[in-house]
């Protein structure tokens, strides 16, 4: 399967930044289709996890209030050039994706 989740960082002064932005369809399980008016089934992403050195640095729990191809931005000291970020993430149904960056 194609990676569902781009990551950019960027380092200054020992802080890194990292940018993320995931594709998933994010439904709450609340809207209708409108040709057939059924229910369209719910499909959120529950957890995401942020590893910098397979230390976890950011752990978020999410339910069916999140929009469509979240961003998610944080930041977070002593970084350092080199070192890598694995984000990762798993959603109501049991799918998940995973993709790595090395901070420049």
């Amino acid at each position: 399967m194609a990676s569902r989740i781009k990551i950019r960082t960027k380092l200054s002064d020992g802080v890194a930044s990292v940018r993320i932005l995931m594709t998933h369809p994010m439904e709450t399980g609340l809207r209708k289709d409108r040709a057939t008016g059924e229910e369209i089934p719910a499909h959120y992403i529950k957890e995401v996890l942020c590893k910098h050195n397979e230390r976890t640095a950011l752990k978020a729990h999410w339910g069916i209030a999140i929009s469509k191809n979240p961003y998610l931005s944080f930041s977070f000291k002593a970084a350092a050039p080199g070192d890598v970020i694995t984000i990762s993430w798993v959603d109501n149904r049991g799918e998940s994706a995973s993709e790595t960056a090395v901070i420049e």
